[in-house]
């Protein structure tokens, strides 16, 4: 399984940007979806993550601003981000949890937000 991301670019502060996860298979096999980011210099957090159900959960810094959310039809996964600000930018990767558990990672996408 592949997970290819896209939809990163250069923005400015209080823009908006939508990311796309593609699976090279179906998703219906992945309990759980979602992103994480990593800005230079600091350590991989989860940005937010949906289940099968679609339930969702996000990181209390982006609560508000960011929309995870999946199409099973095209195997996709999405994370629409608004109000973006200048800490937003990182490496944006898309990952995904199988039913045993066993985590899948895109190449990651950058996000620039300028001040």
């Amino acid at each position: 399984v592949q997970l290819v991301e896209s939809g990163g670019g250069l923005v400015q502060a209080g823009g908006s940007l939508r990311l796309s996860c593609a699976a090279s298979g179906s998703i219906f096999r992945f309990n759980t979806m979602g992103w994480y980011r990593q800005a230079p210099g600091k350590q991989r957090d989860v940005v937010a993550s949906i289940t099968g159900g679609s339930n969702t959960n996000y990181a209390d810094s982006v609560k508000g601003r960011f929309t995870i959310s999946r199409d099973n039809a095209k195997n996709t996964v999405y994370l629409e981000m608004n109000s973006l600000k200048p800490e937003d930018t990182a490496v944006y990767y898309c990952y995904a949890l199988d039913i045993g558990l066993r985590p899948y990672w895109g190449q990651g996408t950058q996000v620039t937000v300028s001040s």
